[in-house]
């Protein structure tokens, strides 16, 4: 055999080699193959290859198993068996930017499952070669990188940790000021997984100046990169009060609540989180997220758009109107317990009605002006309705009992009231009895009108056990009326004129 022909049966190997690496890489992004794949054994063909001679097999075999661990955790979890992820953190400082990128989408693959997946990442020194392709010059390698970073920083504060520790943050904050688009939202958003988790965690992130370079991209044109932004200022302000102010004081509203009018539904779910997280802490707070107008915009937002989308607006809400009586009537002015009304009616999520019914209760527990604008809106028969239907889940039964109550303590505004005179359960119907039997003895417009409208006559009807608290307002408020009306509109009065007609002897 000549030296020509020996050559040639290495090539055809090499060529082989190439063509089983690619073709696997082909099947495996397809989800309907990787089953198949599985079956056939390909993870521990694969591993060997990826140790190959040849650079572009390697890489390809590389691309080839982040594929199949990116498709389900049985296949991540496969890697890690294969013992495929030492080999690759080793790979990840000596080989060419290719390579590092295909490796760097690997361990994203596995990470990104589960905590335990990700932990299998840090424990084979993943984080560290992680953190050394975030000094690399190629940019493509920071992203896959930082990508790979923020899979393992979101599960858990200690896999976070991880990652500062491992000295990423620094260079996180650099990759902002990159000049290409998706490194800067990569490394946004894993700043946004890194600070999620703790005060502590988010306080590095701002100690490594994060805020004003993130503060400065809010007008951005891409929107992908402004969500990933208000992302990670929501998540760095809703630890703490302190926080939060941090972000307020790199100014960025009021062009926050510009970006409201934002065409991405998700950029203006994002700035309304951040403007929730903000509000929660203190009064002050929330007065500047108002006085910036932003209780008219979130309302307005809240009125076009359905579903999840909604859930920050409405609990942001919630959160300004607890604080204080005067920031409760600016919601109301801004005609937000109408929203709110609508929010219920429309929504049919369990957790976005207990938030709704939460924000009413938040609005209208503070004075009875408060409480009569819940009334007027009908909500005091929405939350009845919710509280005592089967279907609802126990925390929107929970959150429907509670705003109901805190707010019937308040409501001396007796037309709201009367319609929770019937087939209401008597722990409810203490409060709204109670409440009539408040404000009846001093009214005596009031008392005349709970006679003609039927609500006297009804309440003659409730049955109270003595000398409780719902007999003793029904004793009070049947003291402000004439013993012959009392007994009129009593059960069975009818009888009882009868059987003195049996007895009666005419003269």
């Amino acid at each position: 055999m000549s030296q020509k022909q020996i050559i040639q049966v290495f090539e055809d190997y090499q060529k082989s080699r190439m063509h089983f690496v690619q073709t696997v890489a082909d099947l495996a992004a397809r989800p309907q193959n990787i089953d198949i794949l599985q079956h056939a054994g390909v993870m521990s063909m694969l591993r060997p290859l990826m140790l190959d001679v040849v650079p572009s097999i390697q890489q390809t075999a590389a691309l080839a198993v982040g594929r199949l661990a990116d498709h389900s955790d049985d296949l991540a979890k496969v890697v890690v068996k294969e013992d495929i992820l030492p080999q690759l953190v080793h790979s990840l400082t000596l080989q060419n930017r290719f390579y590092k990128k295909a490796a760097a989408f690997v361990l994203r693959a596995v990470a990104k499952h589960s905590p335990e997946l990700a932990q299998a990442v840090v424990a084979c020194g993943g984080v560290d070669a992680l953190v050394f392709c975030l000094e690399e010059f190629d940019p493509g390698v920071k992203e896959a990188a930082a990508w790979a970073l923020g899979c393992i920083a979101r599960h858990s504060a200690s896999l976070s940790q991880s990652v500062v520790d491992a000295g990423a943050v620094p260079l996180l904050v650099l990759c902002l000021l990159e000049p290409e688009m998706a490194l800067k939202r990569i490394a946004a958003s894993t700043l946004s997984d890194i600070s999620k988790h703790t005060p502590e965690l988010a306080q590095t992130v701002v100690d490594n100046g994060a805020i004003a370079h993130l503060a400065q991209m809010i007008l951005s044109p891409d929107a992908k990169l402004k969500r990933q932004v208000f992302s990670a200022l929501s998540q760095i302000s809703k630890h703490s009060e302190s926080l939060a102010e941090m972000v307020i004081e790199a100014e960025i509203f009021p062009a926050a609540v510009a970006c409201l009018k934002d065409p991405d539904e998700y950029v203006k779910k994002n700035v309304v989180t951040l403007m929730r997280e903000v509000v929660k802490h203190t009064p002050e707070l929330s007065q500047m997220i108002v006085s910036c107008g932003g209780i008219g915009v979130v309302i307005n937002y809240l009125g076009n758009c359905r579903g999840s989308l909604r859930l920050p607006g409405i609990m942001m809400l919630g959160y300004v109107a607890a604080h204080s009586e005067n920031l409760a009537m600016a919601v109301i002015l801004s005609k937000g317990l109408s929203q709110l009304a609508l929010c219920l009616s429309e929504e049919h999520e369990p957790h976005i009605r207990a938030a709704t019914a939460w924000s009413i209760g938040q609005i209208g527990h503070h004075t009875p002006e408060h409480a009569k604008a819940v009334a007027t809106c009908d909500l005091l028969s929405k939350l009845l309705e919710l509280y005592m239907n089967a279907s609802s889940s126990e925390d929107l039964q929970a959150k429907s009992k509670k705003a109901l109550k805190s707010i019937l303590q308040k409501c001396t505004y007796l037309p709201g009231l009367e319609p929770l005179l019937h087939d209401v359960p008597s722990n409810i119907l203490k409060h709204v009895v109670g409440q009539f039997s408040k404000v009846l003895p001093h009214d005596s417009k009031a008392r005349r009108l709970f006679v003609t409208s039927g609500g006297l006559k009804k309440l003659q009807e409730i049955e109270a056990e003595p000398g409780s608290a719902l007999r003793e307002h029904i004793n009070a408020i049947n003291n402000c009326y004439p013993e012959d009306i009392v007994r009129y509109y009593s059960p069975n009065y009818s009888e009882v004129l009868l059987a003195q007609l049996e007895h009666y002897q005419p003269a």
